[in-house]
């Protein structure tokens, strides 16, 4: 296998677990959450965890798919901080996985030339490769904010990590 490969397999495989391990994460909150928390606001600038599982399926989409592809870019950006209702948590969770699951087959998929190529996105200009930080990081960050709500909500542990012991040292 060349280098090239080599190291676009190490990247979309350590992506794809991140991806993964923030959708581990959201599923542990919504498990805790009765269905009417979902969209609930901690105050009016904030958003609801509807709201923010309807944007991370934007910008991944938008982002990490359709810029990916080069498909046409339909994202309706306003409409996911505006909705109230529509969905409950398991049609939000199904709509967040498959949407998670679209965009790690992108890129598993797409040809180093994509991943290298610059493009714009929302104004930004960025190489594939900066498009599918974005996603990672985008979706792990929304994923902190869903744990934060979720623990405000219900005032318990999440545990996350139940079972694995943290503090082993590097080797």
């Amino acid at each position: 296998m060349d280098k090239e490969k080599q190291l676009q397999d190490e990247l979309t495989w350590n992506v794809g677990y991140r991806m993964n391990e923030s959708l581990r994460m959201i599923k542990i909150c919504l498990d805790k959450l009765p269905e009417d928390k979902i969209w609930q606001k901690p105050n009016e600038s904030s958003n609801s965890i509807g709201n923010l599982m309807l944007h991370l399926c934007g910008n991944i989409t938008q982002y990490g798919i359709a810029s990916i592809k080069n498909e046409e870019d339909n994202r309706k950006r306003d409409e996911e901080f505006s909705a109230t209702s529509g969905f409950s948590k398991e049609e939000l969770f199904k709509k967040l996985s498959d949407t998670v699951d679209k965009a790690k087959r992108t890129f598993y998929e797409a040809p180093l030339e994509e991943l290298l190529r610059k493009r714009s996105v929302q104004g930004f200009n960025f190489s594939g490769v900066g498009n599918i930080i974005h996603v990672t990081e985008h979706l792990s960050y929304h994923t902190g904010q869903i744990a934060l709500w979720t623990k405000i909500l219900e005032n318990k542990n999440l545990g996350f990590y139940d079972g694995v012991d943290l503090n082993v040292k590097n080797e």
